[in-house]
């Protein structure tokens, strides 16, 4: 009964959550039976559809919501979102080397992670975007070595020390304050909270869901072997932050 309410229900426009949680609500039977009732080629044509949304997405490293999938891929194929999405994730892993991972089961938000083998950090192009990594390696590893959260002044100090200053606009990585607290965050790679029960208010960074999932504490503490500056031991005052130094996420 609640299957066929659904089929007469709003069209692809609504982005609600009743229609997010009936896409999931389909037992393997009643997709099968759905799949049945659909033209196979429309379906495949579904499923690339998605895996070049889910590929254009990722292209700004912003996590990719199930609702946007809904609303703007699947619209009246709900019935068989579970089997779409599966095919779209077999196609990424197989051809593209690309899993499709869920980091907030909440509010239900994925990510394209790379299943290859790591390039190592000698045949890594040393362009802008390959400096931004070696930076974001720098503060994970920072904050790896504090316990994996530090506070915001302590983060903006060790930089300094690498002759990164966040108040000055930088030639490789320009605001290095947005870069940090909006880019990085937005992207998963950085938490920015605020501290409880501060005031003046005070902020701090953890790690955030797509560095958990993209690197791993021996690549860290290999870098950190690298960069005495991360654990704040001395011998980092003179260092200096070059392109591409340390990007090995």
């Amino acid at each position: 009964m609640a299957q066929k309410r659904r089929a007469k229900g709003p069209g692809p426009s609504q982005g609600e959550d009743p229609d997010e949680d009936y896409a999931l609500s389909q037992s393997a039977s009643q997709v099968q039976r759905n799949l049945e009732r659909l033209s196979p080629a429309h379906v495949d044509q579904k499923v690339s559809e998605l895996v070049q949304y889910l590929l254009v997405k990722d292209q700004k490293k912003i996590p990719i919501k199930r609702a946007d999938i809904l609303k703007n891929v699947i619209k009246d194929y709900r019935g068989v979102y579970s089997e779409i999405i599966k095919r779209a994730g077999r196609t990424l892993q197989q051809v593209f080397g690309l899993q499709l991972m869920e980091i907030d089961p909440k509010h239900h938000t994925y990510i394209l992670v790379s299943i290859l083998p790591r390039l190592e950090v000698d045949n890594l192009k040393q362009d802008d975007c390959t400096a931004k990594l070696g930076l974001l390696t720098v503060i994970l590893s920072f904050l790896f070595m504090k316990g994996n959260a530090a506070k915001e002044s302590a983060v903006w100090e060790m930089l300094r020390r690498l002759r990164v200053d966040p108040g000055v606009r930088h030639e490789v990585f320009g605001d290095v304050k947005k870069l940090v607290t909006e880019e990085f965050v937005r992207q998963k790679y950085l938490e920015y909270n605020r501290i409880p029960h501060t005031d003046p208010p005070e902020f701090e960074f953890q790690w955030g869901a797509r560095a958990a999932k993209e690197t791993s504490k021996m690549q860290i503490l290999r870098f950190v072997a690298k960069v005495p500056a991360c654990g704040g031991a001395g011998g980092g005052e003179n260092r200096t932050l070059k392109e591409g130094e340390g990007s090995d996420l």
